[in-house]
């Protein structure tokens, strides 16, 4: 598996094959999003076939946002979210941020237990129409110290 730096057209291709995704993202709404952003946009490839994306942004000098992620059917179960994730910290730390925020769904526990598993803690919570679309607010201290705002 080889995790790389992509295109925003790269990252929509993965993010259309993600069927858990009612409606992706279109190269018009992730661009809109990064627009004027410092941003890192990242895909997993597997024996020349994209299999997952990782799409973030800084929020602020210090904090960093991990925006969008997901891994195609055909990528699962073999540790292409974990790969993503780590190198989307390890460029973060490079870049001199302190702190990773995501939030997820309660629709989606494989991503809530990636993230538990990584050390991310919960912040925050936001309640929405059903239980299933709860938005669970998540931070990592990339360094010693608080996480920061």
């Amino acid at each position: 598996m080889m995790i790389r730096e992509a295109t925003i057209d790269e990252a929509v291709a993965v993010l259309a094959k993600i069927s858990e995704f009612a409606k992706p993202a279109d190269h018009a709404a992730v661009a809109l999003r990064l627009d004027g952003r410092r941003a890192l946009v990242l895909v997993a490839e597997q024996e020349g076939e994209l299999v997952g994306v990782k799409i973030g942004y800084a929020l602020s000098e210090q904090v960093f946002y991990s925006w969008l992620g997901g891994v195609a059917p055909r990528g699962r179960g073999r540790g292409v979210a974990q790969a993503l994730l780590e190198a989307q910290e390890e460029w973060a730390r490079e870049q001199g941020y302190s702190a990773i925020r995501v939030k997820s769904r309660n629709r989606f526990p494989a991503m809530l237990r990636l993230l538990l598993r990584n050390g991310y803690l919960i912040e925050d919570m936001d309640k929405k129409e059903g239980m299933l679309d709860y938005r669970l607010h998540f931070a990592k201290q990339l360094v010693s110290g608080e996480i920061i705002n």
